[in-house]
């Protein structure tokens, strides 16, 4: 197996995770602004970074054991504060701010430079493999809950 630079997933900080992408002309609409639903692929690209370095292989969690662990948006809140344009630089932070029972509370931002462009909270059910609620494991939960911040 090839073994990925974990600088392609971005950087864990005191403060969370920290991932920076560049805008492609894919992420734009005719007006060369970020289209509002490309902003999603971003906050996604940031949370699976972030479980990936806290060390959380979201493809094996569903045989973490017999009853299996998976991961779904349930809730998104989403404010639009400034439009990013193609080959903007832009980081993704990611931070846990609830963690327990059958859900986890993740607060993300996408900045270009200092200017604050998305401010999203996504709260994830914890589900099992037959799409059940499921607590989440002590052990994941104290990962996340070391990344806390409020």
């Amino acid at each position: 197996m090839t073994e990925i630079p974990t600088h392609l997933s971005g950087e864990m900080s005191e403060a969370g995770h920290r991932l920076v992408q560049r805008v492609y002309y894919e992420d734009t609409d005719f007006s060369g602004l970020v289209y509002h639903a490309r902003y999603l692929h971003f906050l996604e690209r940031g949370r699976t970074d972030y479980l990936r370095c806290l060390g959380v292989e979201q493809s094996r969690l569903v045989s973490i054991d017999e009853e299996g662990l998976v991961f779904v948006v349930h809730r998104m809140e989403i404010d639009f504060k400034s439009p990013a344009r193609m080959d903007d630089i832009v980081t993704v932070l990611t931070w846990t701010e609830k963690a327990g029972g059958a859900k986890l509370v993740l607060g993300q931002q996408i900045l270009r430079g200092e200017t604050l462009l998305i401010a999203a909270r996504v709260t994830i059910a914890v589900i099992n493999a037959s799409g059940r609620p499921r607590r989440l494991p002590e052990g994941l939960s104290a990962q996340f809950l070391a990344r806390a911040t409020l």
